[in-house]
C-alpha cells in the first residue's frame, strides 16, 4: 500500500524559509513524477512545483525564484526549499506522486505571518 508523508510545515515570518519533507513507502519501482501542491482557505488545490523521474522540474509562476523541488529517488523522498516566504503562500502543501496512479499526501500547514 502506498502511503505519503509529509513534515518539515510551521509558522514562519515573511521572508523567512522552510523545508517540507515527503517520504512515499510502499514502493517497489522508480517513481515517475513527484511534486507538491497547496490548497490555502477558500481557494483550489494548485500545483507548486513537480519534479521528473530524470530530474525535469516545472514551477508555478507564483514561487519561480523562490521554491526548490528536489528528490532523493532512493529513499522515495521529494523535498520543497521554500525561500523569501510571502503571506500569500500560507496554505495546506500536499506532496503527490504518479505511480501508476496518483496518491497523495495528507498535507502539512505553512502558515507565513506579515
Amino acid at each position: 500500500q502506498v502511503q505519503l508523508v509529509e513534515s518539515g510545515g510551521g509558522l514562519v515570518q515573511a521572508g523567512g524559509s522552510l523545508r517540507l519533507s515527503c517520504t512515499a513507502s510502499g514502493i517497489t519501482n522508480s517513481i515517475n513524477i513527484m511534486g507538491w501542491y497547496r490548497q490555502a482557505p477558500g481557494k483550489q488545490r494548485e500545483m507548486v512545483a513537480t519534479i521528473s523521474r530524470s530530474g525535469s522540474t516545472a514551477y508555478s509562476e507564483s514561487v519561480k525564484g523562490r521554491f526548490t523541488i528536489s528528490r532523493d529517488g532512493a529513499e522515495n523522498m521529494v523535498y520543497l526549499q521554500g525561500n523569501s516566504l510571502k503571506p500569500e503562500d500560507t496554505a495546506v502543501y500536499y506532496c503527490y506522486i504518479y505511480y501508476g496512479l496518483t496518491y497523495w499526501g495528507q498535507g502539512t500547514q505553512v502558515t507565513v505571518s506579515s
